[in-house]
């Protein structure tokens, strides 16, 4: 038994380890790449429309209209459309005062961004036609966005290379408690510590959420927004990957994104997301492991999508489960015996949960040292958040067992109004030195 579980918990190791190293790499690409190797100046000022989802966000919906009416860019090439999607308040009008143009969708059938994004391509086409517009951004109602971050997007989708565009995701509300500074770390490292490695060695990004610009020929080809899994971001990426369609990565555009604070809101979120990252692994988990051996433009884009919808917390889990029947299971032998299955699976037990807490406190850190200026937080915040931010991460381990068994609908998160002034010079002082 002793060697069993020995040999079980080195081989279920090793595997994890070889299957991420990847992403130590780009851990070390993004500490070392302190300069930014690309420079990009526009030829075009490109058309877009601006899409936005929002249910029940009449608090906070004009304040992003406002942040996107005051862009450094010509407003007659953006324009603002909202999908009211099964409001019961006023934010169909507040969205139409705040200066965008409103439809309103009311299906309990359908429910979700995927479906509300679906319904508004819909609209554009009929009223705007097939090329009306050259891309398409897409923001959640509480974002509010940097005043360059349309004209910065629009350098990187000049260039014609890319069908897909990302951005820079930071926090409005960091500091508010270990939860949102859970989110916020998060996301700064998905941009400075997957996307910008990324971006670097020319493999393919993943949009996250909000904040993301799709090519009018993208929507073209797709007939529309047809991604209706409760994570249609990761569904799109993993599309895109499977394509050989290319999703880039824009690091001077800058959104500010509203976090959860309490705890029943972050595990209703990510209980979602955990959902939808088992729909698209089941869904297009075969067809990326063939990708990785059969597409020539996106071998590599087709692992590092796999990696990250891959369930790796049930691996996690499945080694302490073992370990935990091994113990109970330990006292039924002789005593010397039980002695040292209980060393090695207490041991095992242990080491993975120190191990795991320092990966994770290493990722927090290295995040908050390189995005330092960038939080808004007081220096011992930003410290005490980097060592909660593994505890956070812990938390996924029971909404990855529930997400695995209960059926998960979507449901909208509260915003409460943030206000602009809040973000304060950060965001709308004119000379800016944002460092990455």
């Amino acid at each position: 038994m002793l060697e069993i579980v020995s040999y079980f918990n080195f081989v279920l190791a090793l595997t994890i380890s070889a299957a991420y190293f990847y992403q130590l790499v780009y851990l070390m690409y993004g500490v070392l790449s302190r300069n930014k190797p690309w420079i990009y100046v526009a030829q075009k000022q490109h058309r877009y429309a601006v899409m936005i989802s929002a249910r029940n966000e009449e608090e906070v919906i004009g304040e992003l209209i406002g942040s996107l009416k005051g862009q450094n860019y010509p407003q007659e090439l953006l324009d603002i459309y909202v999908v009211a999607d099964n409001c019961t308040d006023r934010t169909a009008d507040a969205a139409r005062q705040a200066g965008a143009i409103v439809f309103e969708r009311f299906d309990t059938v359908n429910k979700g961004k995927g479906y509300a994004l679906g319904y508004l391509l819909q609209k554009l086409r009929a009223d705007v036609g097939e090329s009306g517009y050259d891309g398409f951004f897409v923001f959640d109602a509480d974002n509010i966005i940097d005043p360059n971050f349309v004209s910065e997007m629009n350098k990187v989708f000049d260039t014609g290379e890319y069908h897909a565009l990302t951005s820079y995701r930071n926090s409005k509300n960091f500091a508010d408690n270990w939860i949102s500074a859970g989110y916020g770390l998060w996301f700064m490292r998905e941009a400075r510590y997957l996307n910008f490695p990324r971006m670097l060695i020319g493999t393919n990004c993943a949009i996250s959420g909000t904040g993301f610009l799709i090519s009018a020929q993208v929507v073209k080809e797709n007939a529309g927004w047809p991604y209706h899994l409760l994570t249609e971001d990761i569904e799109f990426s993993v599309n895109c990957a499977l394509k050989g369609q290319k999703i880039g990565y824009c690091d001077t555009a800058i959104l500010y994104d509203e976090q959860p604070v309490t705890f029943k809101q972050s595990w209703d979120q990510r209980l979602r997301w955990s959902k939808g990252f088992y729909q698209v692994d089941a869904k297009y988990g075969l067809a990326l492991a063939k990708g990785m051996f059969t597409s020539k433009k996106s071998r590599f884009a087709c692992y590092d999508m796999l990696m990250t919808v891959a369930p790796g917390m049930l691996l996690t889990l499945t080694m302490l489960v073992v370990n935990i029947l091994m113990l109970l299971t330990c006292f039924t032998e002789p005593a010397y015996i039980a002695r040292r299955v209980f060393s090695e699976a207490t041991g095992a037990i242990l080491s993975a949960g120190v191990m795991f807490y320092i990966s994770l406190f290493t990722f927090g850190m290295a995040t908050t040292i390189t995005e330092w200026r960038n939080i808004q937080a007081t220096t011992a915040q930003k410290i005490r958040y980097a060592f909660t931010f593994p505890l956070f991460l812990f938390t996924y381990v029971p909404i990855a067992v529930v997400a695995l068994v209960r059926k998960v609908e979507w449901r909208p998160i509260k915003h409460t109004s943030m206000g602009t002034a809040k973000l304060g010079d950060m965001i709308y002082a004119e000379n800016r030195n944002i460092v990455r």
